[in-house]
């Protein structure tokens, strides 16, 4: 099979790679290509990759092309993990956020919003090339902000795109060590958009032991949501919520603490892998060596801002275990390329999970998987409050299509102002003035 991965030369990249060392399968991966439009940054990752499976016999090719076409002709599977802007456009997002007041976080809030208004038109372009160069590939969505940009591509590939996060995995895999299971025998009541969901119930052998976590003090401010939360809250809901609804929950903490900070996450990041990339540039560096202490550093410091808010100290060793995003990615793409029937928590068309949506709304949600694609499993109802943040920020993604789909510049301030974390519209008038200048791609908004 053909796997192509665009956004080849994104540091993540060779976390799928090593995924895909491990599957001696019939039916696996045997060539990657790299797509991206950065030629350097591919090169470099494409040396990571050489050193990955130098040893490993029947290793996947790997091919580089900048020719997005090319790339596309003759796939079976497309992970799409583009970062239109690059890390500079994230960090402008949260900078011009932040002035103003509000969160600039790269998927919540007026952040969030930025980076769709950059992403989408480029998402889309993808995904009508697709329908016309790989009718039969499925895509697969990494790109932020995922529940998004999945359905803005769902419009032109129906179900044959699906989107990931392996938030909800990670979140599932805690709770579930905390109370003693395994964590694949685990079914997860969970449902949400993406980066806002809620874990109600984790049933083994058909028993809830949720209710066990919640009634236990200790236990509950023993792990990351635990410590994010705290143990009253999280028991006033009777739920685990999602880590990024932290930025809803303790919006103001999160805001000042990014504020004090001496740099925001995207300043940080691509401060860091400038430096990485531009070690890649020496011949001589030993290339896996370096992307793997950059990795160990990157996730050390995952989500800091909000730790440091909820006076949550350092991540635990076991939650940068590797298994993350490019495990859910290999899993879907397993399931549907051997028929091989799979339970994951996926982006996904609503059809009639939640009522209060509409059927091609996208949600996060417990799918089954096999070779027809990935299908919503019955959940149990959010209650009122999530409800409310659910309709409010799908509300909020709907203008944001439409803005760009219109090139409305209006419809954009009205997402913005629309945005829970967002309280004003003339803040909203002054973000979509500050992005504007920021970002010369916005100049389509009219």
């Amino acid at each position: 099979m053909r796997l192509v991965i665009l956004g080849g030369g994104g540091f993540r990249v060779p976390l799928v790679y090593r995924a895909l060392l491990g599957d001696r399968a019939e039916g696996r991966v045997t060539e990657v290509v790299l797509h991206d439009v950065d030629d350097d940054r591919a090169a470099a990752i494409a040396r990571v990759l050489a050193e990955q499976g130098a040893r490993v016999p029947d290793a996947p090719g790997v091919r580089v092309t900048a020719d997005l076409d090319e790339a596309l002709r003759g796939a079976d599977f497309v992970f799409s993990a583009i970062r239109v802007g690059g890390l500079e456009g994230r960090a402008a997002d949260e900078r011009v956020a932040l002035a103003e007041g509000v969160l600039g976080q790269e998927t919540v809030g007026a952040g969030g919003i930025a980076y769709g208004l950059r992403t989408v038109p480029v998402a889309v372009d993808i995904a009508r090339r697709v329908a016309r160069l790989a009718p039969d590939a499925w895509v697969i969505n990494f790109t932020n902000p995922a529940g998004l940009v999945t359905e803005a591509m769902s419009r032109h590939l129906g179900d044959r795109v699906i989107g990931i996060c392996d938030s909800p995995v990670g979140l599932g895999r805690r709770v579930a060590r905390l109370l003693g299971a395994e964590p694949r025998r685990a079914w997860l009541d969970y449902v949400g958009l993406n980066h806002l969901g809620w874990l109600s119930g984790l049933h083994v052998d058909g028993e809830d032991l949720l209710p066990r976590l919640l009634a236990d003090r200790d236990l509950l401010e023993s792990f990351e949501e635990g410590k994010l939360f705290g143990a009253d809250w999280l028991r006033s809901l009777g739920a685990i919520p999602n880590e990024y609804l932290h930025y809803y929950y303790f919006n103001r903490e999160a805001v000042r603490a990014y504020r004090q900070a001496e740099r925001t996450r995207g300043a940080f990041l691509h401060d860091q892998q400038a430096r990485f990339y531009a070690r890649m540039r020496d011949p001589e560096t030993a290339a896996f060596a370096a992307w793997e202490a950059t990795r160990v550093e990157r996730e050390a410091t995952y989500m800091a801002h909000s730790r440091e808010a909820a006076g949550a100290g350092e991540r635990a060793a076991e939650d940068m275990e590797s298994g993350g995003y490019e495990q859910v990615a290999l899993a879907l793409m397993r399931a549907i390329a051997r028929d091989e029937r799979a339970q994951l928590i996926l982006n996904v068309r609503n059809r009639t999970t939640l009522p209060q949506l509409d059927t091609d709304a996208v949600i996060e949600v417990p799918c089954t998987v096999d070779a027809s694609g990935a299908r919503p499993a019955t959940v149990s109802p959010l209650p009122g409050h999530a409800t409310g943040l659910v309709c409010a920020v799908k509300a909020v993604e709907r203008e944001v299509l439409a803005a760009v789909e219109s090139g409305s510049r209006a419809t954009a301030v009205k997402a913005f102002a629309l945005h829970p974390l967002v309280d004003s519209v003339s803040v909203a008038r002054r973000l979509m003035d500050g992005y504007g200048q920021a970002h010369p791609g916005l100049a389509y908004l009219t």
